[in-house]
């Protein structure tokens, strides 16, 4: 092996009520992709937001190129080359793609004023150099998430960085954008840079990664060498048991309609049909899922039907009921349920505690509030400290638990925790297991299996074809906002669906 680039030796970072990292060593080899994997919570993003400076560590030491380093900020982390793409980008939207790589760092002419012109040369060189095209013009508002994901990468190569951190960085692509990273992953290696890639994915880890450091509940299980271990064997380090990749569910027994859907319209930000005369019904007792690429309508399907967004014409029916001008309240309290794909923005109060999310449906009615309207806190935690151990909800202060101050994997339990236990008729699931690591994605999975088996009817929104496959019992391929064609998940291949979702009639 190169010698290294990285070696972290005993570092502790412990919060109020969790030990996040106990004692880790990681040692990562100049010019490798080295994998972190690790459970939601595992202290994965907190190791590397010690490296890059956003904490420091409570012990051990760190080494860059064999001298030993003190990063008290993400400054010091510049200077020593390393640059990180957060799992949540940090973008100005109203600023163009220019203005963002060069925020902190902009160039001036001999007036002492901002010259773009340059900022913009440079940027398209760097495009050019290292295989990622963008309009250095276009503001971030009006790219995709893929496109942004770029944005984020030339940011840290504009600060000559040579150690790049990515923290979950597939979590909001399409599979053609995963694709396109990983190809740019190996153009940065070629170009002599050091990756780290924190993932939870097993498939892009063997299909990019060296050499994988495992973390099981803040401490290290292991590295391991990619190309000599199998998939199985990285899903057993990491959640210390095996895990049961294939979903197992009985046949589905359909009932009465619960959600139908009649030539319906939602006019997007752009000011155009993003959904443009949709119709489809999902029945008790069944899954149907939504397959599509990013940008075909998915997202305002799913506002239009919880009430985000709405309905320029057309019909949304909820157990024969029009909904489609109803209030989100009114919805809910007719048995919907929604887990939203943007969780920060749409499922969770992150300046909340962790019990007060879990009741924000269900705060005014007994017994979490009182006749007179006041809140029974003491119930409140008791329903928290319930659906904690049901969904295990790792939340290091328990119910008091900061909603923000939770990993990712373990808000989104929290979501799905608090509308499962709603019970309703209608569950709206979209991107369910964005961001979750195997142990989590399988649990989840069997949730969704369940709420069908008791009669739920499920409407499943992802952008993993392999997840809508697993799970659905029918599953409904979108193209430029419409429904190309329904098909029974048992008879289905990923050949027609993909050609579907291409806009190729079924």
């Amino acid at each position: 092996m190169p010698s290294p680039a990285i070696e972290m030796i005993g570092i502790t970072k412990i919060f109020p009520g969790v030990v996040a990292n106990d004692g880790v060593n990681l040692e990562v080899a100049e010019g490798e992709i080295h994998a972190l994997l690790g459970e939601n919570g595992a202290g994965k993003s907190t190791l590397m937001s010690i490296l890059f400076g956003l904490y420091e560590s409570d012990g051990g030491i760190i080494k860059i190129r064999g001298r030993e380093v003190r990063i008290r900020g993400p400054n010091d982390a510049t200077v020593l080359g390393i640059g990180m793409v957060h799992q949540h980008f940090k973008l100005v939207h109203n600023f163009t793609i220019t203005e963002n790589i060069i925020l902190g760092l902009e160039p001036k002419n001999r007036l002492g004023n901002l010259d773009i012109k340059t900022a913009e040369e440079k940027v398209v060189r760097l495009s050019e150099t290292y295989g990622l095209a963008v309009d250095p013009k276009a503001k971030i508002e009006n790219i995709t998430v893929g496109m942004q994901q770029r944005v984020e990468i030339l940011k840290i190569l504009y600060r000559s960085a040579d150690i790049l951190i990515f923290d979950e960085p597939t979590a909001v692509l399409t599979p053609q954008e995963v694709d396109e990273l990983l190809a740019i992953f190996n153009r940065l290696k070629a170009e002599g840079k050091t990756i780290i890639l924190i993932t939870h994915k097993l498939r892009e880890i063997k299909a990019a990664a060296d050499r994988c450091t495992v973390l099981r509940r803040g401490k290290c299980a292991g590295t391991v060498m990619v190309k000599d271990t199998d998939e199985r064997k990285l899903a057993e380090m990491m959640v210390g048991r095996a895990v049961n990749f294939r979903i197992e569910k009985k046949p589905p027994s359909p009932g009465e309609v619960i959600l139908k859907i009649e030539d319906l319209t939602v006019i997007g930000s752009k000011g155009t049909p993003a959904v443009n005369g949709l119709s489809l019904e999902v029945r008790a007792g069944e899954i149907v899922g939504v397959a599509g690429v990013d940008g075909n309508g998915q997202s305002e399907l799913v506002a239009a039907i919880s009430g985000l967004l709405p309905v320029k014409s057309g019909r949304v029916l909820l157990k024969d009921r029009d909904i489609s001008r109803e209030s989100i309240r009114r919805r809910n309290e007719g048995g919907m349920g929604l887990v939203p794909e943007d969780r920060h923005k749409h499922g969770l109060i992150l300046a909340f505690r962790l019990d007060e999310n879990l009741v924000l449906k269900s705060y005014r009615k007994s017994p979490y509030s009182s006749r007179f309207g006041f809140l029974r806190f003491s119930r409140i935690a008791d329903h928290a400290k319930t659906l904690i151990g049901e969904f295990d909800i790792r939340a290091g202060n328990g119910p008091a638990t900061s909603a923000g101050g939770m990993s990712g994997g373990n808000q989104q339990k929290a979501v799905i925790a608090r509308e499962i236990d709603l019970s309703p008729d209608l569950l709206i699931v979209s991107q369910p297991t964005r961001g979750l690591d195997v142990g989590a994605i399988e649990y989840i999975h069997r949730r969704i299996v369940e709420e069908r088996d008791k009669g739920r009817a499920v409407l499943l929104v992802s952008f993993e074809l392999d997840e809508i496959m697993a799970l659905c019992d029918r599953i409904a391929a979108v193209s430029k906002g419409r429904v190309v064609g329904v098909v029974p998940a048992e008879t289905a291949d990923e050949r027609q669906i993909g050609a579907m979702m291409a806009g190729v009639e079924a």
